[in-house]
């Protein structure tokens, strides 16, 4: 999701839902990386309330959209913002422990704060196209800036020698998890 906001010039903030599900500081330990390059993140509990207000601030006076797998709670966040709206939802599937598939089309909501919201169904996979895997790198954050510090104008950042990003990678400059997408992202395999 970040790369494709990042290839089109999209403002993204990481919404972290159903907070309620765990230990307190166990979703800030997990997607703090996020915040460290520069990402907006909102931890959120539509069944609690919690970060309602700080999401609603987020959407107001702005065209928006809720994206994300089934079952993260897009549809009871937008109901959480404007209760009134009454989209439907569901519960998780006890049996896959899986979204079910609730929000069936893209739906641009307009909320009564001022902007709209586009509710949309969960994604299962999200395909990048018109990416070139040597164009990839410019689409995070974090090892775009370093890509002209390698020694090769053609370095794929995975076995080069005086690599920037994988002397980034080994001193904690670029996170592990966010290299690993990369090469995933690279590779096809995501």
């Amino acid at each position: 999701f970040l790369v494709v906001t990042e290839m089109n010039e999209l403002p993204a903030v990481i919404c972290v839902n159903k907070v309620d599900l765990v230990d307190p500081g166990q979703a800030q330990e997990v997607f703090a990386l996020y915040e460290k390059i520069g990402y907006p993140v909102l931890y959120t509990s539509a069944k609690t309330g919690q970060g309602i207000d700080a999401l609603r601030d987020q959407l107001l006076g702005k065209i928006s959209v809720l994206a994300g797998s089934s079952g993260v709670g897009k549809s009871s966040l937008l109901n959480a913002i404007q209760p009134d709206l009454g989209l439907r939802v569901r519960e998780v599937s006890e049996a896959t422990e899986k979204g079910l598939h609730t929000t069936r089309h893209v739906e641009l909501v307009p909320l009564d704060m001022g902007g709209y919201v586009a509710d949309t169904p969960g994604i299962r996979a999200l395909a990048l196209f018109d990416i070139e895997p040597d164009e990839l790198d410019g689409y995070f954050r974090e090892i775009a800036p370093l890509v002209a510090d390698c020694q090769f104008s053609d370095c794929t950042h995975t076995h080069e020698p005086n690599c920037a990003v994988l002397d980034a990678v080994e001193t904690g400059e670029v996170h592990p998890d966010r290299y690993e997408s990369y090469l995933r992202l690279r590779s096809g395999d995501e």
